[in-house]
């Protein structure tokens, strides 16, 4: 399970340099594609960290894993839905970037439990 976490979060960072690239060089600029590329990348990074944390039993396993995905769902549904709008003229689905934020809003806060959970 680490290894395909990290992997995706490798076509995350991947795909985060390319989407804000395309926001500050391409004919979209200006259309929020740099910020699904950042939020991407860091998100990335985010991912790898907690699966390295919870491997070495610094945040509880269910808990981690639970963040981690959060993180790679809600970064994906959250810049596919602005690429979508920036590039095809439409959403992915109604609400799709508010539901991503929402998950790595609740990615985050599933990290801080996890750690506090771990201590015990």
């Amino acid at each position: 399970m680490d290894t395909l976490v990290i992997g995706l979060a490798g076509l995350m960072g991947a795909f985060g340099v390319m989407l804000a690239a395309a926001g500050a060089h391409g004919p979209k600029a200006g259309t929020g594609l740099d910020s699904a590329g950042y939020l991407l990348m860091i998100h990335a990074c985010a991912a790898i960290a907690v699966t390295l944390a919870t491997r070495s039993g610094l945040t509880l396993r269910p808990l981690g894993l639970a963040a981690t995905a959060g993180f790679v769902i809600g970064a994906a549904l959250f810049a596919a839905d602005v690429a979508m709008r920036a590039y095809l003229g439409h959403r992915l689905f109604p609400f799709a970037a508010p539901t991503g934020g929402m998950l790595l809003i609740i990615g985050w806060l599933l990290v801080a439990i996890a750690a506090l959970a771990a201590r015990r």
